[in-house]
């Protein structure tokens, strides 16, 4: 649901009283407890808290128990004006709302000091039976609107969470609930919970064995192990093939570069917040590089082009990095230093809309390869109310004309959304679900007008008149690191065979079978094939379950009839057991489902004898 319509939804009541309702209960269980803040959120609440000790699983249910009786109570959510003296003697015990009414009665400032909110003359404090609380709502009028038992605290144990995402403030604890409307819809949550924690690519990543984050190295900056490299390789040769099938051009841009390159592109100082500082080299500044496509930019200024010439297009699996907050951090998902499979596009104005098109279908035909079929398109456009957006009225109006042409070409479901362009101008963004129906934003395709105009770029015209090209950004991928981890919760780790890191192992039932082992191995290898043998001095049995808990496609165990009939017999991850079978069989039939990137791990035919 987009943000506005879930904002106006009476879910969005349900859950934004809850939360109250949640800190109610914390306060009864911890009466020096202080509170901060507690909105609602895509699927539930949070409320965080500074509280005299840590808690844990059996804290959290006396809590749940007693949001659960609080609610079963008759009590109204009543509203009234205060004026921020009232408010700063109704919280007086409590530091961080005194700093939140500062903020409003002062008008909030961001990080840069520049004001985000005009002063509030009047403040609003929301009260339910013991609770109050400085709100602006919205909220349900009583408790009578709130099921009881389609309510829960989630996410045990509690999370970590720095008083305004600031990490020199101090550390809060930031306990999670939900509340849905009916129990039925909070059995379903919760079950899809419990599979969620089950395919965490943080889990499976570590189990697995494909990347690990090091402080010593930095947080946000994940090393990518040989399982995980060779996943993240598979993954980039894949798609570098596709775009060059596609027509485009492999380009490699430097890790930094000069700041005045991003001042002209205007990403310094638009950006500068998730930026870092720059680095002094000889008098000259540099930033790590935040964006690829000034780079890109400058490739295609470094010649003169003609209408001959374009479309050009200029790809790269490039590494940016980028600023994010500590309490930010996840994973794959967001991390400090990620690598964009950017590409941009330099098109004539006839060229743009067949040019857009087919870079749409390429994103889609990149998806439905992957099995990702569940996924829609959002089309940002400027927010009017802002001043952030760079460039001329008319060119941003026939630019996000052309992507909503596209889409209903291809007919691809879209929702327009203001406030989601970039800042140098419209773009389209493809939003998946994944098997859990979260939503994710991954590959993006932009029309801009306005950089072009930046770098003064041009091409000659065929009536030999100098024109400004129009750039296409896309990524479809959006960023590898975050594309890897949702695939990894996507499979739950069980990958198909032509992404799995090893594809096969081969396991001997007796030393004596160890040769035939590695001579099998080296056929395979020969092959193409990414397989190993396990040769410890350990129980088959033993290595046959360890290596299904590493969820390797195939098992190839071998012993004296294989090697008297040059079979090996084939079982599954799943534990199915396709017997013994030909080497040629079994190598033709990997071949066959990597080649066709199945989902199966056998053949109609093999799987029917």
């Amino acid at each position: 649901m987009p943000e506005e319509r879930y904002q106006d939804s009476h879910l969005y009541k349900i859950r934004h009283s809850a939360a109250h309702i949640m800190a109610e209960a914390v306060l009864e269980a911890y009466p020096e407890a202080k509170i901060a803040i507690g909105p609602p959120i895509e699927d539930g609440f949070y409320y965080d808290f500074e509280l005299p000790e840590s808690i844990g699983d059996a804290d959290l249910k006396k809590i749940e128990k007693r949001m659960r009786k609080i609610a079963s109570g008759v009590h109204e959510f009543t509203v009234r004006d205060v004026t921020p003296d009232e408010a700063r003697e109704i919280f007086a015990d409590q530091p961080y709302k005194l700093e939140l009414i500062d903020d409003l009665v002062n008008g909030r400032v961001d990080e840069n000091g520049e004001q985000i909110a005009e002063p509030a003359e009047k403040l609003t404090i929301y009260t339910q039976d013991s609770f109050t609380d400085l709100c602006r709502g919205p909220h349900v009028a009583s408790t009578k609107e709130i099921n009881p038992k389609a309510m829960s605290i989630t996410f045990r144990p509690p999370a970590g969470a720095y008083w305004r995402g600031n990490e020199n403030n101090k550390m809060l604890t930031r306990i999670y609930g939900t509340a849905w409307e009916t129990p039925e819809e909070l059995k379903d949550y919760l079950e899809r919970l419990e599979e969620a924690k089950r395919r965490d690519h943080r889990v499976l990543g570590d189990k697995l064995e494909l990347f690990v984050i090091d402080p010593l190295v930095g947080k946000g900056l994940p090393l990518w192990l040989p399982k995980g490299a060779i996943l993240r390789d598979t993954l980039e040769r894949w798609l570098r093939q596709q775009l060059i099938e596609g027509g485009y051009e492999p380009v490699v841009t430097p890790h930094i570069g000069s700041i005045e390159l991003y001042k002209t592109s205007g990403h310094y100082p638009y950006y500068s917040d998730s930026q870092y500082t720059p680095i002094d080299v000889d008098g000259e500044e540099f930033l790590l590089k935040p964006m690829n496509c000034p780079h890109h930019i400058m490739m295609y200024k470094s010649k003169p082009r003609s209408y001959r010439d374009l479309p050009v297009r200029f790809a790269e699996f490039g590494t940016v990095y980028r600023y994010e907050k500590s309490g930010q951090l996840n994973g794959l998902t967001r991390v400090r230093g990620f690598t964009q499979d950017d590409a941009h596009l330099f098109v004539t104005e006839e060229q743009l809309l067949p040019e857009y098109i087919e870079t749409v279908r390429f994103a889609q035909n990149v998806l439905s390869a992957l099995n990702i079929m569940d996924f829609r398109a959002r089309v940002g456009i400027r927010d009017p109310q802002s001043d952030k957006y760079v460039g001329d009225d008319a060119n941003w109006e026939v630019a996000a004309q052309a992507i909503i042409d596209a889409c209903e070409e291809i007919g691809l479901p879209y929702t327009v959304e203001e406030g989601e362009a970039a800042f140098y101008g419209p773009k389209l963004d493809i939003v998946v679900n994944d098997v859990l129906k979260r939503e994710w934003q991954l590959g993006t395709v932009q029309v801009d007008y306005n950089l072009p105009e930046r770098f003064e770029l041009e091409y000659v015209d065929n009536d030999n008149e100098r024109k400004r090209p129009i750039m296409i950004h896309r990524a479809l991928f959006g960023s590898v690191e975050r594309f890897v981890g949702i695939l990894i919760e996507h499979f739950a780790g069980e990958f198909p065979v032509w992404l799995a890191p090893t594809q096969a192992v081969i396991i001997p039932i007796r030393d004596h079978h160890n040769a035939y082992a590695k001579e099998i191995e080296g056929k395979l290898k020969a092959q193409g094939f990414r397989v190993e043998s396990d040769l410890r001095d350990r129980n088959m049995r033993n290595k046959i379950k360890e290596h299904r808990k590493m969820l390797v496609p195939y098992l190839l165990i071998v012993g004296d009839r294989d090697m008297e009939d040059g079979t090996v017999s084939v079982r599954l991850r799943t534990d199915e057991d396709l017997g013994a079978m030909p080497l040629d069989q079994f190598s033709q039939m990997v071949s066959e489902l990597a080649k066709t990137h199945s989902m199966d791990l056998t053949l109609a035919s093999v799987a029917g004898d």
